[in-house]
């Protein structure tokens, strides 16, 4: 090794999904994503995520330095859509140094930061008294939205829509006993989202037409919406960006141009640009939500999320003494 390099000391850390479950809570996710959020955006910490077209899928690389963190990095995803795989593997680095201080596996992390996120958005955008809540969906971000909005939201109620029985009737089963509020399954979104304060969208359908329609919302109820993150991808009835006061974005450019929705509403003559903010100036204090109107957290999912998490992570298993470290590393060298 050259007098000019060094490896990572202490260690590069090497965290699994294991580690990760043992290591998150909601509580801690929401609360350290609601004040990063909390501090101003700045120009080129988290650019737009970048794509490599593989044999049998892609190769997705989200990059972020969040301003005023200690770490730097990216999560990447190889997916391999002809035998349905992938796997997500988190870098980070340190931004003094540049020594790779960890790699985690980003598998539970992708599920906790999109709901975590969502839910530090609902700090600044729901009423303070009780709501129901509708779900239209019931697979893992489904869950994962219901349970973090419970930490953050007085949900008196919730209904579950799903195309299959079996599914919405179990997450109905668990979700009710989990956390305990009444939770009913209904065959159909419209009968789960109508009367609704809060809609929580985490499904689409078969063949990409919106799944919640504008006619069913309440002139007051709040949209999450995770599930439509490509322009291919629709999940809202352009209608409802329409009717929107407010619309937050966690990745405002993403949202704006690469949301199917987004793309939709544009096409339906409407100006969601008119309406929409970052989720950063909604959590600075610098915007709020409007008296009347409909409010829509609009998600594409971002890196400035997954390091964000992950570091929150990584300090924790410093502190108690998990993960794995790895018996080689890289060298950082100085230039």
């Amino acid at each position: 090794m050259s007098e000019d390099a060094f490896r990572a000391e202490p260690p590069t850390l090497f965290l699994t999904d294991e580690d990760v479950e043992a290591l998150a809570d909601w509580d801690g996710a929401i609360d350290a994503l609601r004040e990063a959020y909390s501090h101003p955006d700045e120009p080129g910490s988290t650019p737009e995520r970048a794509v490599a077209v593989t044999a049998t899928g892609w190769q997705r690389v989200m990059p972020s330095a969040p301003p005023g963190a200690k770490y730097a990095g990216s999560k990447t995803i190889s997916a391999s859509l002809r035998n349905g795989l992938a796997s997500y593997l988190i870098t980070l680095f340190d931004q003094r140094d540049s020594r790779l201080v960890a790699l985690v596996d980003g598998n539970r992390i992708t599920g906790l930061r999109t709901a975590a996120t969502a839910a530090a958005a609902l700090t600044a955008l729901l009423p303070g008294r009780p709501v129901a809540a509708a779900v239209v969906g019931s697979g893992f971000e489904a869950r994962a939205q219901l349970r973090a909005a419970s930490r953050v939201a007085d949900i008196a109620e919730a209904r579950v829509s799903s195309p299959t029985a079996a599914n919405r009737e179990r997450f109905a089963a668990e979700l009710s006993d989990e956390l305990g509020i009444p939770v009913t399954a209904v065959a159909e979104p419209e009968a789960a989202v109508r009367g609704a304060g809060l809609v929580l969208c985490a499904a689409r359908s078969r063949d990409e037409s919106p799944t919640v329609r504008s006619e069913w919302l309440d002139d007051d109820a709040t949209v999450v919406s995770v599930g439509s993150t490509t322009p291919s991808q629709r999940e809202l009835d352009p209608a409802i960006i329409g009717r929107a006061s407010i619309v937050v974005a966690d990745a405002l450019a993403e949202v704006l141009h690469d949301s199917g929705d987004m793309i939709e509403a544009r096409r339906a003559g409407l100006d969601p640009d008119a309406v929409t903010v970052s989720l950063h100036t909604l959590l600075a204090g610098d915007a709020t939500r409007p008296e009347r109107g409909i409010a829509v957290y609009k998600s594409t999912g971002s890196g400035f999320q997954d390091i964000v998490l992950a570091e929150l992570l990584v300090d924790r298993a410093l502190e108690r003494g998990l993960g794995t470290p790895l018996p080689v590393g890289i060298l950082t060298i100085r230039k």
